[in-house]
């Protein structure tokens, strides 16, 4: 019973942190990558569909992203959803393809991915913490239906304690790597 708390709570807190690092893909750092489009959506047939399953999408250099359209038709929507999703660069639509082009990232430019980066990280430890309290209340319940002891409740707890402070020291070295990453011209 207490291995299953474990367990689930464990794999919540793993969610929290992957969850995060899948955030951290839509941040801009000093090379562009195609990551910087995944929250970017296009209306196909009535569908909210990501950009790259309605054509290409490559980065052809430290600060160009190319997007080639399977059907030219699209190109008004897709230039249309990226200018809508404001990702810092307006699209430039040459009857082909659509080309973004990013310019070098300033300093005050990297501090606000900083600071964004640092919001991702604050969120997930509170998703860890509120993880940490429903595991903690699971077994407090247990406890109080008697199912078990005070000491194992207590040895239970510390035991959602000690995963609880390896997954936030497992954010907080990320957040140092990421941030080095980004301040680094």
């Amino acid at each position: 019973m207490l291995n299953e708390i474990f367990d689930n709570c464990n794999t919540k807190m793993q969610g929290s942190v992957d969850h995060m690092h899948r955030d951290f893909k839509t941040l801009r750092t000093g090379k562009v990558l195609i990551s910087v489009l995944d929250n970017v959506k296009i209306d196909y047939y009535g569908t909210p569909t990501p950009l790259d399953q309605v054509g290409s999408v490559i980065a052809t250099d430290a600060t160009t992203i190319v997007v080639n359209p399977w059907e030219k038709n699209l190109l008004q929507d897709i230039e249309s959803a990226i200018a809508a999703a404001n990702i810092g660069v307006n699209p430039n639509n040459d009857g082909d393809q659509i080309k973004l082009f990013f310019p070098p990232m300033t300093v005050e430019q990297r501090k606000e991915s900083v600071k964004q980066m640092k919001t991702m990280g604050e969120n997930a430890k509170v998703s860890i913490r509120n993880d940490r309290r429903d595991s903690n209340d699971k077994i407090k319940k247990l406890e109080k239906e008697k199912e078990i002891t005070a000491d194992e409740s207590k040895a239970a707890q510390d035991t959602i304690q000690k995963t609880t402070d390896k997954f936030i020291a497992t954010i907080e070295s990320t957040l140092k790597e990421k941030e080095q990453e980004i301040l680094k011209v």
